[in-house]
């Protein structure tokens, strides 16, 4: 990692010189008590102080292993002639968290800009990886706009079961509908739940976790190649210590991430994303990111992209191999030396000038895993984005990961209200479901849900499972889990809760999908819709105090990244004053 960097900072000008330098009684007690946590003078004064934002806990298998790696992080900072602090921050665990981490997405993104503000810190290792704690960390960081380097927590270990490789999700999702089937037991699954996961790390697909964490990477604001190194390979206690080096040199040069995160990185990271046929998750995070870095990302960006590159990560759910696959074929770096006609060469990361010179000498070790520009996974990125009547701001699906006879479809609506009432009647005989139906969920978007759950992944009827039936269109104001895979239509903007479209579908009518003619359309009159809509009552509000009253006060709609408009809104806010 070299370049030609701004002049150091001199001691005098680091941010944390306002809390320890000075010639006053508030500095006079802030030694005192860093004296009381047991630290010299020389360990610490006039020495760029870090802050590793740890999103370790027990109850996150994806983050379990940061509490060591956050020792390689301090390891790093302290080898660089930096002082680290270690600050535990919320953990996201999309396993356990419920009705949904992205629920507290925002919360995380807040705690992680005010800790860096209020404390004296002159920049920030990140520490996440599962699914939203990665815009999370990011967007709270942009916001205080410190240096700042994301270490990922890393994918898992591939799973097993009796000679099968299995990928943590997209595996759950295809054995839960074969037990629905009736092709295996109670005994099959009790084995398959100890082979789906079986180390700490994140989903070891290109699923949500994945994808945000290879954006990141694009973005430029990890260590190159970081992204997809296994959880428990040695070489992910390495890039920990190197972030750690780095990120002192970094503040040294004082170089922001307002200096990283331009509108050309975020143009790579999209790129990166359609090509890596990633999660659909990654467009509200995404957008949500660019916000707070003062860029406009919109759904037309990822559609115009989309057109732009093809599909070259033969990565499940979309294609056969895992992650740790993808890394030995050359990781990132190597992905990205096939997309060098598309990518912006000449901006900044925080480990090279310009990305040119970082990926300068990258090469794919396996092209059936990171394929060609002559031989793709899909000519086009892997999400597209739909239009029409019932999305009027917009909708996504992840064609690749769709049976390709339902990318074009007509068929009659199945409506269910909410989440619930799906799971307790989706297997009712009365509802005469087929596999041309369109099954339609409501209730389960940005306030709905809410927290737009990953409920997009509607579950078919146990009757047509054991006719072989794996897919039907579905369509929803959900998300889905980016290790999912069928022909869902997620997103839908606005959502059914404040009034959208998708409120007034009803029980046998008509939908079109056309993911060529990028549509998404109720078929009755306008005259109908309007009638409906005049009828329609709001529902109540989902939190009567607290955070959730917040959240339903202050969240955007999907096609804005459902941020908080208060924290999505331009402005700066003022260092505290120290003294």
């Amino acid at each position: 990692m070299t370049a030609e960097r701004p002049e150091e900072a001199s001691p005098e000008q680091l941010r944390s010189h306002q809390w320890y330098g000075t010639d006053g009684l508030r500095s006079f007690s802030h030694r005192a008590r860093t004296r009381q946590l047991g630290y010299l003078p020389e360990e610490h004064l006039g020495k760029p102080v870090v802050a590793v934002l740890n999103t370790w806990s027990d109850i996150n298998p994806c983050h379990v292993h940061l509490r060591e790696r956050a020792q390689a992080v301090k390891r790093g900072v302290w080898q660089a002639g930096g002082f680290p602090l270690e600050f535990p921050v919320s953990t996201l665990s999309e396993t356990f968290q419920k009705p949904t981490p992205m629920l507290y997405r925002n919360m995380l993104a807040m705690e992680t800009e005010e800790l860096l503000r209020s404390y004296p810190v002159d920049g920030a290792v990140l520490m996440g990886g599962c699914d939203k704690s990665t815009p999370a960390l990011l967007m709270g960081a942009a916001s205080a706009d410190l240096p700042a380097v994301f270490v990922p927590a890393g994918p898992m270990l591939p799973g097993h079961w009796r000679n099968e490789v299995l990928g943590s999700g997209t595996d759950m999702w295809k054995y839960w509908d074969d037990r629905r089937a009736g092709l295996i037991g109670d005994a099959e699954l009790a084995e398959l739940e100890n082979g789906l996961a079986r180390s700490p790390g994140t989903c070891m697909t290109m699923g949500t976790a994945s994808t945000l964490t290879a954006a990141a990477e694009a973005l430029g604001v990890m260590v190159p190649g970081a992204s997809s190194i296994p959880a428990v390979d040695s070489g992910h206690e390495r890039m920990a210590a190197a972030s750690g080096r780095r990120i002192v040199e970094l503040v040294r040069q004082d170089l922001k991430l307002s200096k990283i995160l331009t509108r050309e990185a975020y143009e790579d990271a999209v790129a990166t994303v359609l090509a890596l046929g990633g999660s659909t998750n990654a467009v509200i995070h995404l957008i949500a990111m660019a916000g707070r870095s003062g860029v406009r990302l919109t759904l037309d960006d990822f559609d115009r992209i989309a057109r732009t590159v093809p599909v070259l990560a033969d990565l499940r759910p979309g294609g056969r191999h895992l992650m740790e696959d993808f890394h030995f074929a050359g990781g990132l770096p190597a992905f990205l030396g096939q997309l060098t006609d598309v990518l912006h060469l000449d901006r900044p990361t925080v480990a090279y000038s310009t990305l040119r010179e970082q990926l300068a000498g990258a090469r794919v070790h396996n092209p059936d895993v990171i394929r060609p520009r002559d031989n793709p996974l899909a000519q086009e990125g892997g999400v597209a984005v739909l239009r029409g009547n019932l999305c009027p701001d917009g909708a996504v699906i992840k064609h690749i990961a769709a049976e390709p006879r339902l990318l074009e479809h007509t068929g009659p609506a199945v409506v269910f209200p909410d989440y619930r009432t799906l799971q307790r009647t989706i297997n009712d005989p009365e509802l005469g479901i087929t596999a041309d139906h369109v099954l339609v969920l409501q209730g389960a978007g940005p306030k709905g849900g809410p927290g737009m759950p990953e409920y997009g992944m509607l579950p078919l009827p146990d009757h047509l499972l054991k006719q072989g039936v794996r897919d039907m269109v579905r369509i929803s104001d959900a998300r889905m889990s980016g290790t999912s895979y069928g022909t869902c239509v997620l997103h839908i903007a606005p959502e059914s809760h404040v009034g959208g479209p998708l409120a007034l579908v009803e029980t046998g009518d008509l939908i079109t999908l056309d993911v060529a003619a990028r549509t998404l359309r109720l078929e009755i009159t306008d005259e109908e819709l309007a009638r409906r809509r005049a009828a329609w009552r709001p529902p109540p509000e989902r939190y009567e105090r607290g955070y959730g009253a917040l959240y339903g006060e202050q969240i955007t709609q999907a096609d804005t990244g459902c941020d908080f408009a208060f924290l999505a809104k331009p402005g700066k806010n003022p260092d505290p004053y120290a003294g």
